[in-house]
């Protein structure tokens, strides 16, 4: 006999599968091994009294502050540590329980039947402006063909293209101008019929704009303001588009004059609620929500968000994270653009561990073979 320390890491699914456990016994124990760690503010302290004893009678456990058990505080913050299988349980004991349980118990469940995403896809950038902060994305009508193409032929599955640069206090630009700008690749996408190798996305807010690209087989609205205006949702569910729903706070002009949050995840997550309802609304039926890496963020809200992903997911939409070649890699490790790609890799490698299903990025090929390697290191 021999004993083996497995990953946490590891793809238990096919690790059970391949040891030859029944279908329904996969499930069961996949279950068990999958770990959730949750912070909960403000428990009401007979509560978490309550959610402790009965976590600990099914072998999970909950972290309370000294005192809770003499209920020293009205209210504390605790943190729950259980497997999915013990959250389900969990979920079910709290909705006979009094001091606001009942709806912890919903929130128990939500985080139980969240599912990783099974597929990543690359979404490749091009800029049909001369200010985006990256100038190697900076391309005209004959580049960014060419481009687009080298995209294609490296395996995006996405090409987002902009004509307006959304880099913080980059200038206003008219909607004459940024049609002037993305006009001529519009009719070039059209003419030679690429929306049928690969989906494109339009990077813009403008209703005029993406309806000339949704006719020209456009098929994502990528809307950095999170379908403020109500005419980008009615062309969303008109063209039956994908609509890329990003949180920014405040505007580029002024999204990182000292922005400021007391819960990010807290502020991003009702954003998000609200939007998704809005679209919903209006009828749009395929959401993408983007947490909006660098977009009114603070290095450490950034990295907040990113690691805190999968609280996204309940709200049951693919995630969407671009972070390619941001300033935040150089608030971390000094570098210019042209340096970032390695701090790249490593922030989007960790969004798709955590449930991203779609990178927006500068370098398709990199990427492409960085997944590839992951994927083989998760299997």
């Amino acid at each position: 006999m021999r004993v083996e320390k497995l990953s946490n890491e590891i793809n238990i699914k096919d690790a059970l599968q391949k040891l030859g456990v029944d279908s329904g016994g996969i499930t069961i124990l996949a279950s068990k091994a999958t770990m959730h760690i949750l912070y909960i503010y403000d428990l009401h302290v007979g509560a978490a009294n309550i959610l402790k004893q009965d976590a600990l009678s099914i072998g999970a456990d909950l972290a309370v502050p000294r005192g809770t058990v003499i209920a020293a505080k009205p209210k504390v913050d605790c943190i729950l540590i259980a497997n999915t299988k013990q959250l389900k349980v969990l979920a079910k004991k709290e909705l006979a329980q009094p001091f606001g349980l009942k709806e912890l118990a919903k929130k128990l469940k939500e985080f139980a039947q969240v599912r990783q995403p099974d597929a990543v896809e690359i979404m490749g950038i091009v800029n049909a402006n001369d200010d985006s902060f990256y100038a190697q994305s900076r391309l005209k009508e004959k580049e960014a063909i060419q481009t687009i193409e080298t995209m294609i032929q490296e395996g995006a599955d996405i090409i987002d293209i902009g004509a307006v640069s959304s880099r913080p206090n980059a200038p206003y630009v008219s909607v004459e101008e940024e049609l002037a700008r993305i006009e001529p690749l519009l009719r070039l996408i059209k003419e030679e019929k690429l929306y049928e190798k690969v989906q494109f996305s339009c990077d813009s807010y403008e209703p005029k704009v993406l309806q000339r690209a949704l006719e020209s087989g456009f098929s994502i609205v990528n809307d950095i303001t999170g379908l403020q205006n109500d005419e980008v949702c009615r062309l969303c569910a008109a063209y039956n588009a994908t609509a890329v729903i990003m949180h920014m706070k405040g505007t580029p002009q002024t999204m990182q004059k000292n922005p400021h949050y007391e819960n990010v995840i807290e502020d991003v997550y009702d954003f998000f609620s609200k939007r998704v309802e809005k679209a919903e609304s209006f009828g749009v039926k395929k959401i993408v929500l983007d947490v909006g890496i660098g977009f009114g963020k603070r290095v450490e809200d950034n990295l907040k968000l990113l690691n805190s992903l999968e609280h996204f997911l309940t709200l049951g939409k693919p995630l969407l994270v671009g972070a390619s070649r941001k300033s935040m890699i150089d608030k971390i490790s000094p570098s210019s653009v042209e340096e970032r790609l390695p701090g790249t890799l490593t922030l989007h490698l960790e969004a798709v561990k955590n449930g991203a299903s779609i990178l927006r990025v500068h370098d398709v090929a990199q990427h492409l073979q960085a997944l590839k390697v992951f994927k083989a290191l998760h299997t």
